[in-house]
């Protein structure tokens, strides 16, 4: 036995070191990330808003472009010109200036616009859904960001509370009243947490890298001081119109059923008036000329777009009904969870609370000898599990109040947008 206590290192001496590289190892955090109201306020900066409001602009563009008459059509015209006898040269020529322009009959003007209000009405839901969307992947990288900030603090709090059991182990020892072995579990211990936690921290940092992209921040995210994780949920009911993403749907029918308006329209005959004047030479004489030029839709009568607007309106509302029910469904689920995670948040605490008292008494029963190592290690565990559980408990609750924002039409922890 003395052989043995030569060769192995003293079991302080190597606490001591654990304590004095978890020390150096911790960095110091000084740039702290704005908070989530903050990041929220301009979200519309964000990659995700910026193209849903350039796509809102360009079907706004084009609403006013539908609106815009055809150009008329300017032409001229020369009979009786360059040829033999009385006809060479110009002097007996026929000259003819005429103005033609298309009358967009049928309804075709009307249509058209209709079709371009619907689609740009289309644009806009879909802005208002990317911009609920990237708010939701905001408050969950925030969220996960704290999450993990938490659970590094937690591997480092356990660290310490390694490191102190195992140097109340190694005074056990020296005094006799505990085994060889259990200063060297003690070791093996500690040597494990640090492990988890250099783990934690790299989570931790790629949880920050994360959030600084999704954030689109200047300043990589070092520290979360304002916390999202104990924020409560907003209680908002949903939205009278109805979840975005059913509103995006049945603006994509109406649009559809407009396009099948147009090709309507397209079918019926392109009639365009022309007036103007036509001087003759010969007799030193002008007179007016007026037509009227009517396409015969022999072969051509826009059938098979006519049968594609059809066929995409059908489409489009077989979209629209599985939005429906998908919406219901998703609604249901996500209230679930949400009242499911706030009653795990509570049990959470609770549990937190017997944990950390459970530990306090078996380490005072530890160090008077009344417990064994053993004990004290399933207390310890206990505590760091219901502390983990506490904080995955959180996690799940944004998790929860991003999917029931999202079919409100809302961001996350905010009141209807």
């Amino acid at each position: 036995m003395p052989a043995f206590h030569r060769r192995r290192p003293p079991i302080a001496a190597s606490c001591a070191l654990v304590a004095l590289v978890t020390a150096i190892s911790s960095p110091a955090w000084a740039d702290p990330a704005p908070s989530y109201a903050q990041l929220l306020a301009r979200l519309d900066q964000t990659p995700a808003a910026t193209e849903a409001l350039a796509l809102e602009d360009a079907a706004e563009a084009r609403v006013r472009q539908a609106r815009v008459r055809p150009n008329p059509t300017v032409s001229l015209e020369a009979e009786n010109v360059l040829g033999s006898g009385p006809f060479s040269g110009f002097g007996g020529a026929d000259t003819t200036l005429s103005v033609s322009q298309d009358l967009e009959l049928f309804g075709r003007r009307g249509a058209r616009i209709d079709a371009a209000r619907a689609d740009a009405r289309t644009a806009t839901l879909r802005r208002d859904l990317a911009v609920v969307d990237a708010a939701g992947r905001l408050a969950l990288a925030y969220a996960e960001a704290e999450a993990a900030e938490r659970r590094a603090a937690l591997a480092d709090e356990t660290l310490t509370l390694t490191l102190a059991d195992a140097r109340a182990a190694l005074v056990l020892v020296e005094e006799g009243r505990e085994p060889l072995l259990r200063g060297i579990q003690g070791e093996s211990e500690a040597a494990a947490a640090r492990a988890t936690a250099d783990e934690a921290a790299a989570e931790r940092d790629a949880a920050f890298a994360r959030l600084t992209a999704v954030a689109q921040l200047a300043a990589p995210v070092t520290s979360i001081p304002a916390t999202l994780l104990d924020q409560t949920p907003a209680s908002a009911a949903a939205a009278a119109e109805g979840p975005p993403t059913v509103r995006v749907a049945e603006a994509e029918r109406q649009a559809a059923e407009r396009r099948i308006a147009v090709e309507r329209t397209r079918a019926r005959p392109d009639i365009s008036a022309s007036v103007g004047v036509r001087r003759f030479e010969a007799e030193d004489a002008n007179a007016f000329v007026f037509g009227l030029s009517v396409p015969l839709p022999l072969f051509d009568r826009n059938r098979g777009n006519i049968d594609a607007a059809r066929a995409e309106f059908r489409a489009a509302d077989a979209r629209l009904a599985s939005a429906r029910q998908d919406a219901q469904a998703d609604r249901a689920a996500a209230e679930a969870r949400l009242a499911a995670s706030v009653s795990r948040v509570r049990a959470a605490d609770a549990g937190v609370t017997s944990a950390e008292e459970a530990y306090r008494l078996s380490r005072i029963g530890f160090e008077a000898g009344r417990i064994s190592q053993l004990e004290l290690r399933a207390t310890r565990t206990a505590l760091v599990s219901a502390r983990t559980a506490a904080v995955d408990a959180r996690l799940a609750r944004v998790r929860a109040e991003i999917d029931l924002a999202r079919q409100d039409g809302r961001a996350p922890f905010e009141g209807p947008q």
